[in-house]
């Protein structure tokens, strides 16, 4: 299938003939007139699309509710059965297209008028409200204008004429009926920024402030939001404005999943007047608190949030098994509806309402919990971006459907991840595709945290949720053409591979993530599982946030002055964020790590002429002290970059963004050591194996070091490899080290090269080795095969997700009279010599897809024996916490005593939506690196 550009889609989907004309609305600085109808939300829609064609030109167009002032051009917004609407009908002498009853379409027609052939309309006409509101946002979007104008100061580019395709455009229903966001964890950004800069007259996320967050869910297509809800921010329905202006926006209203009866406990239940929460003991007054909401908002546009949990994000309290739960959330639900129904006095089953299985509301659930057949089952993921379930075929027959509530920000353990909004885009495509594809269609929820910074990722989630054909784009061609509507065509696809490298490094493991430390109860920070096998994968990952800063700085001064702001914002800030994180982290770890060892990195060989005891004779390795001072000049980047974010745009986002997000220990500035140690100018190098292997292109890296004293060294590469850099100096500039990166372009053998440092001639040891191009070749005792080496109509391969770039997934739904022995995936390895060896099966860990099926594969390596392996974890054990921590989960099959030559591995599927990522074939004497093979770079 041929992807299309995202803003392809966005407007071909809506085309229903070929391009005839196109239709100026700004011309000869004539700018077109807006007419809305007489009601407020469109009234306000008229204003945005007004203010961006102000930005545009320069022009303010002139906007009202009355169709005479029509002179030349007019851009009609109103409701399709409007008086309105069949007054430009009528005047153009045309019938517009019956819309009545149907979800958030519109139809956008130019028609002339008959009364006066130099009027012409553009009318937007929606079945409803927000079906014309979304035909106005289509225009903003076709004229230009990023959803990020004002958010993440993409601002509109004055331009000499503007105009749009004058083709007839029916849209289609939405993909997913209620779209939204979940306001979270605002307690380090959008609380304090609204409270002390957008709105102090306030002091709190108020009117002033939804109004922006309500735009720009119209700019997102988005209509249901759950409000910001901590105990740091003022209860939604207690700020005077709040309703209101959600009604203005057309905006659906409801709750996060502690939250039932639109009720906000943690601020609005009082102990001291109500007593405790607890249903079982004070059941009239919680009963009184539900009835007193269900009055006060009967009148707006909501979803009710039924249930019961306990008073913030907790258990049922008073609850003290599973099944005394399930028998009152029974109860609960029956009175609350009962609630419902007298309040708007209608039948409960026209109510809209949602009950979301978080946490332990899912064990309730599958204990035996009845929903009302009307309730909408919203699946939650198990917050690390991994839906613990969808609906088995008979949950699917349910009227009420199903729903996704997904995270991209989260508080809570095994640790936070509240920062840089780093979930992969492939991993948001996978699960949400699951969701649509198993009919989970009638609500979405992401939780943005503070909004900024995960403008990206938000507009992913709902671009999926609007148009499922978003799905046919691959995660980096839309990540592409979401750059282009930022910084334009021109950039667009250096964005894409710097944030594509950005998601895959947080992947491995996300920034948050580096401290090793655990959330609740808060640890203090560990050392790195980078250096765990001496310090090799901690250089390589510096090395790649090294290239990947420069890129980004690189493009940041090209960037036209009015883009700076914004992709300070959208990319250099979360770019150079991360990087420094790990610089701080990794950096410490290697420095204490060489100090602890006395010597070169932990088991790694220094190659020189000297004898065994002369090298451990050496003094420990000067740049320590180097490498402290490198991680303390990290964090001072970190703390001035997140300053300068701050003072953007003359202060208008000052105090949105925390570097430290909860104050837990991976954020806080460390002790900084210091070594004193004698000066000497012995030279040494680090360096692992440099195995290449023959017609194989790869990049492999060793260091050449002082201990202390400024000295000059010269590289004489053998050959078959070009480096980095041959020649220079050692001093403290530098920390006393080089780092050089040999380049093999796979062509002929490699011979070992010699560095001539102060004298010294220290060996470089290199080889090559002979193997098959088509076979995963062996590097530090690990063959790694990537799981889509292998082909089977049983699996279906999931772009850009996984350790190796793309991964292999069970299909969903299996081709018809396929057994479960049918169709493995085979790979073949080559070994060369006899030896103990382990396969270790590595997958993404994703969760059963529904209750009814499980999480297994089989393997099966030669004439052996097949072996089912199962990876599903139960709860938060430990080993899900592994899992979601590091993105990967894995089984072993040991295969003691493996002959040398070739051998057929077959996997089997077993179950529908398991995630294959790689195998890796661990030889005896393999080291345990963190991230599976050190692949070539």
């Amino acid at each position: 299938m041929t992807l299309k550009p995202y803003w392809v889609l966005a407007v071909a989907f809506l085309a229903s003939e070929a391009h005839a004309e196109r239709t100026a609305l700004f011309s000869n600085g004539q700018v077109a007139a807006i007419v809305h109808e007489e009601e407020r939300p469109l009234a306000l829609a008229a204003q945005l699309l007004a203010r961006d064609l102000t930005g545009l030109t320069g022009r303010s167009p002139d906007v009202s509710s009355d169709l005479s002032r029509c002179r030349r051009v007019c851009v009609v917004v109103a409701r399709s059965n409007s008086p309105l609407a069949r007054a430009v009908a009528g005047d153009a002498g045309v019938r517009l297209s019956d819309l009545s009853g149907q979800w958030e379409r519109y139809e956008r027609t130019l028609l002339r008028s008959r009364r006066d052939p130099a009027v012409s309309y553009v009318l937007i006409s929606g079945s409803d409200t927000r079906g014309a509101i979304w035909g106005v946002i289509d225009v903003t979007r076709e004229i230009g204008v990023s959803a990020w104008e004002w958010w993440a100061d993409v601002k509109p580019r004055r331009v000499d004429h503007v105009e749009i395709s004058g083709d007839h455009k029916l849209s289609t229903t939405p993909s997913v009926q209620y779209r939204g966001i979940f306001l979270n964890d605002e307690d380090w950004g959008l609380q304090p920024w609204a409270a002390k800069t957008y709105e102090p007259q306030v002091g709190d996320i108020g009117p002033k402030t939804y109004s922006r967050v309500f735009e720009l869910m119209w700019r997102l297509k988005a209509n249901t939001l759950w409000p910001a809800m901590h105990d740091s921010t003022k209860p939604f329905y207690q700020i005077k404005g709040n309703a209101e202006t959600a009604r203005d926006y057309a905006i659906v209203m409801s709750t996060s999943h502690a939250e039932p009866m639109m009720r906000n406990n943690v601020r609005e239940w009082d102990e001291k007047q109500r007593g405790p929460f607890n249903f079982f003991t004070n059941r009239q007054r919680m009963v009184e608190y539900w009835a007193e909401r269900a009055q006060e908002v009967k009148g707006f546009e909501n979803i009710y949030a039924i249930g019961l949990r306990g008073k913030h994000d907790s258990k049922m309290e008073g609850a003290d098994t599973t099944e005394k739960a399930r028998d009152a959330m029974t109860e609960v639900m029956g009175i609350q509806r009962g609630l419902l129904a007298k309040a708007q006095k209608k039948p409960a089953d026209q109510i809209p309402q949602a009950l979301t299985l978080y946490k332990e509301v899912l064990d309730v659930y599958r204990a035996g919990l009845k929903v009302p057949d009307d309730v909408t089952l919203v699946w939650p993921e198990d917050n690390y971006g991994y839906i613990n379930q969808l609906s088995t075929p008979e949950e699917r027959r349910r009227r009420g459907g199903s729903g996704v509530y997904y995270h991209i920000s989260y508080w809570g353990q095994p640790h936070d991840y509240l920062w840089l909004a780093t979930t992969h885009p492939a991993l948001l495509r996978e699960q949400m595709d699951r969701a649509y594809q198993l009919d989970a269609r009638k609500i979405w929820i992401v939780n943005v945290g503070d909004i900024k910074p995960g403008e990206y990722l938000t507009q992913y989630f709902l671009d999926l949720a609007f148009d499922h054909r978003s799905f046919e784009q691959s995660p980096r061609d839309h990540l592409k053409a979401w750059a282009a509507d930022q910084f334009g065509p021109g950039a667009a696809e250096e964005v894409s591979a710097i944030m594509t490298e950005f998601y895959d490094l947080a992947f491995e493991r996300r920034p948050e993530f580096m401290g090793g430390d655990l959330t609740e109860p808060i640890r203090p920070n560990v050392v790195s599982p980078y250096v765990r096998t001496g310090g090799d994968e901690a250089w390589r990952r510096l090395d790649r946030y090294v290239a990947l800063t420069r890129r980004a700085e690189a493009l940041a001064r090209t960037m036209p002055a009015d883009r700076r702001d914004a992709y300070f914002q959208l990319v250099l800030y979360p770019v150079r964020g991360a990087a420094s994180l790990n610089e701080r982290v990794l950096k410490l770890d290697l420095a204490t790590t060489y100090a602890k060892a006395g010597r070169a990195p932990l088991n790694l060989a220094i190659r020189s002429e000297s004898s065994p005891a002369a090298i451990a004779a050496e003094a420990p390795r000067a740049d320590m002290n180097a490498l402290v001072d490198q991680a303390k000049a990290a964090h001072a980047r970190i703390v001035s970059d997140t300053a300068a974010y701050n003072a953007q745009n003359g202060g208008k986002w000052k105090g949105i963004m925390d570097m430290a997000p909860r104050r837990l220990p991976v954020f806080e500035e460390p002790a900084w050591p210091h070594w004193s140690l004698p000066k000497q100018g012995a030279c040494g190098l680090d360096l692992s194996s440099l195995a290449f292997v023959e017609g194989r292109s790869s990049k492999q890296t060793f260091a050449v070091y002082s201990a202390g004293m400024p000295v000059s060294w010269h590289f004489v590469p053998g050959p078959g490899t070009k480096a980095s850099v041959t020649n220079g100096e050692l001093d403290e500039g530098n920390g006393f080290e080089t780092r050089v990166t040999l380049s093999y372009d796979g062509r002929g053998p490699v011979r070992s090269g010699m560095v001539d440092c102060g004298g010294r001639k220290l060996s470089v040891d290199a080889q090559t080795s002979q193997s098959d191009t088509s076979l995963a070749p062996e590097l530090n005792r690990i063959i790694s095969v990537p799981a889509v080496q292998a082909t089977s109509p049983r699996w279906e391969e999931v772009p850009g997700l996984g350790s190796r770039g793309s991964s292999l997934r069970v299909r969903l739904e299996q081709p018809q009279g396929m057994a479960a022995t049918d169709a493995p995936l085979v790979y073949v390895v080559e070994t060369g010599t006899r030896t103990d060896a382990v396969l270790r099966v590595v997958t993404v860990p994703v969760h059963p897809l529904t209750s009814a099926t499980g999480l297994r594969l089989g393997v099966k390596v030669d004439d052996g024996p097949l072996h089912t392996l199962d990876f599903e974890t139960f709860g938060r054990s430990e080993e899900w916490k592994r899992n979601v921590l590091t993105n990967a989960a894995y089984r072993d099959v040991a295969l003691p005593q493996l002959s040398p030559g070739r051998h057929r591995i077959e996997v089997f599927a077993r179950d529908p939506g398991l995630i294959l990522d790689r195998l890796d074939l661990r030889l005896d004497g393999a080291a345990d690196f963190y991230g599976g093979a050190m692949l070539p770079m």
